[in-house]
């Protein structure tokens, strides 16, 4: 099958002008169902054939420079996976990704963004198989792998693709020049603008969300005119090679070298992301993943524009509200998602030790945590219902953290081990929350550390603007991804969104419903905003797309 520009056109130039529209207004839309069941009948049972059909196979991608065949994931569910990935001989593949760019680059950015739709169009018709490839390898429930690793992974990959379009044909291809010279005749040019890629980019996928992290980078690289190397997770290979194959079928179809699109799967304890990310055939790179190696990247890839988001400690304030339940069962769902293992997920809950306000009367403060604890125990109360939300535990580094906890301080809500029916061998737990006290310096070298997991710490603070100084020390120091707060007082929200402002992090205010401080909506939430030590940018604007590729001018005389 050929893919002809007439019938990328008439296929998706009407989404990416939705998408455009949908990132000006900021308003809710989504091309992707969120629903199993809109996928078609047959769909679930054809979805976990063919990931089943993938486990104990080789998965050749064709692609150059293949010297070797490497993979070990294991689910965090139990299963191992036993899929071999071609291991890259760099010297043969970083060259022939090269050589894919001029044709790619004489591309006008339209015919990139089609396609570039396109492959997201065939991955959203494979959601189902992408589901069971996610979960598998990150350890989310299903549900939340269905959603999170395919429409909401799929939206922030046409979320870059409408950004990186709008910002490149900001500039006009062509136009004719002309300078008035009096008595004289005019000066006139003909002046031509191409949008250049500035070379490989470097994907450095991560294991929570290989997705939903490594669409916006992957997308708005290939449509600025960027090969993008995959380096995926070497626990979170799947979800990226599934990826990586149908980008390489679209554009082979399309009449483009696939090897724009290559994937660099490494052997156990390799660790070449490092050896990649200083070469200097690599001139963008995307990661997520650990403060440490974020910061290693941003000091030592020179030649690269690097994009990172790391580790923060996301905090919420609570000093009053007027509804008290809503609070608690936000919290409660907020703190449970995922077992915590989301980079949104809130760590420390700044809470007076004087106690809140609320609609229901005065709280004190080990009123508030212990309700909350009692909220959080109800929600997961049914296993079957836990498991659900909870998920499994991602790695062994994420059990000993939670294992850990209780040395910490005062638990307030001990964790308990949760058996999954389906999957004995998954590790799942329910959160641990641990009472500590602002105001002494141990605990603060315990709540000011970034505890991933399913961890959080209910700090006494000596009052409301006591927290408010936290917060912000907090944000300063360690970064954030999330700010939540609870307050009926005008000033207090005053305060907290000026410290916001100020220290660069996005804030939820008073959610009580069904709209989480750990979730954002594509097109619409910005995912960090690239202004504190959490990340250096946003999911996603105009920032994380425009400097991944240069406007090259040709002059000549007319």
């Amino acid at each position: 099958m050929q893919l002809t520009e007439t019938r990328l056109t008439e296929s998706h130039r009407a989404t990416l002008d939705q998408a455009l529209e949908a990132i000006r207004t900021r308003a809710y839309w989504s091309p992707h169902p969120e629903h199993p069941k809109a996928y078609g009948e047959s769909a679930p049972a054809e979805g976990l054939a063919a990931f089943e059909a993938l486990r104990r196979t080789r998965f050749d991608l064709d692609q150059p420079g293949t010297d070797d065949w490497t993979g070990a994931e294991v689910s965090p569910y139990g299963p191992e996976l036993a899929i071999e990935y071609p291991h890259p001989d760099v010297e043969v593949l970083l060259p022939a990704m090269r050589a894919a760019m001029p044709a790619w680059r004489a591309a006008s950015p339209e015919i990139r963004a089609l396609l570039c739709l396109e492959i997201l169009s065939r991955i959203s018709a494979r959601t189902h198989e992408f589901a069971h490839a996610v979960m598998h390898t990150s350890g989310q429930a299903f549900m939340m792998a269905f959603q999170a690793g395919g429409p909401h992974a799929q939206d922030r990959g046409l979320e870059a693709v409408a950004y990186a379009f709008a910002e490149q044909t900001r500039t006009p291809d062509a136009m004719d020049w002309s300078k008035p010279q009096g008595k004289r005749d005019p000066l006139e040019l003909r002046k031509t603008f191409t949008a250049a890629g500035r070379g490989i980019a470097l994907l450095i996928g991560c294991n929570t969300f290989p997705t939903w992290n490594g669409y916006p980078g992957l997308f708005a690289s290939l449509a600025t005119g960027n090969p993008v190397l995959v380096k995926p997770h070497p626990r979170a290979v799947l979800p990226l090679a599934l990826t990586v194959r149908v980008a390489r079928e679209v554009l082979a179809e399309a009449g483009f070298d696939p090897n724009l699109v290559c994937l660099a799967a490494e052997r156990p304890g390799e660790g070449i992301a490092k050896s990649l990310a200083t070469r200097p055939e690599i001139k963008i790179i995307d990661y997520t993943g650990s403060s440490a190696f974020g910061d290693w990247l941003e000091s030592n890839a020179r030649q690269a524009q690097v994009y990172t988001e790391k580790a923060g400690v996301n905090t919420v304030l609570i000093d009053s509200t007027d509804n008290y339940q809503g609070m608690l069962s936000n919290l409660a769902f907020s703190l449970s998602l995922y077992s915590g293992q989301m980079c949104t997920t809130p760590q420390n809950l700044l809470i007076p030790r004087e106690g809140i306000a609320t609609d229901v009367g005065p709280k004190s403060y080990d009123e508030v945590v212990g309700d909350l604890a009692a909220a959080v125990g109800g929600l997961l109360g049914d296993d079957s219902r836990a498991n659900a939300l909870l998920g499994a535990l991602v790695n062994d580094d994420v059990r000993r953290r939670l294992e850990g906890a209780a040395e910490l301080g005062e638990v307030a809500l001990a964790s308990r081990e949760i058996t999954h029916p389906e999957f004995p061998d998954a590790v799942v737990r329910t959160p641990v929350m641990v009472k500590l006290d602002g105001s002494k310096p141990e605990a603060e070298a315990v709540y000011l550390s970034e505890c991933f997991g399913p961890v959080s710490f209910a700090v006494a603070v000596d009052s409301t603007a006591d927290g408010v100084e936290l917060l912000r020390r907090t944000i300063r120091d360690q970064g954030a991804m999330t700010v939540g707060a609870y307050t009926t007082s005008p000033e207090v929200e005053r305060a907290i969104e000026d410290v916001c402002l100020e220290e660069s992090a996005q804030l939820s205010l008073n959610l009580t419903g069904g709209v989480y401080v750990n979730q954002t909506a594509a097109f619409s939430d910005f995912h960090g905003s690239g202004g504190n030590p959490a990340a250096n940018a946003a999911l996603c604007d105009g920032a994380f797309v425009a400097n991944r590729f240069r406007v090259v001018e040709v002059r000549r005389q007319a």
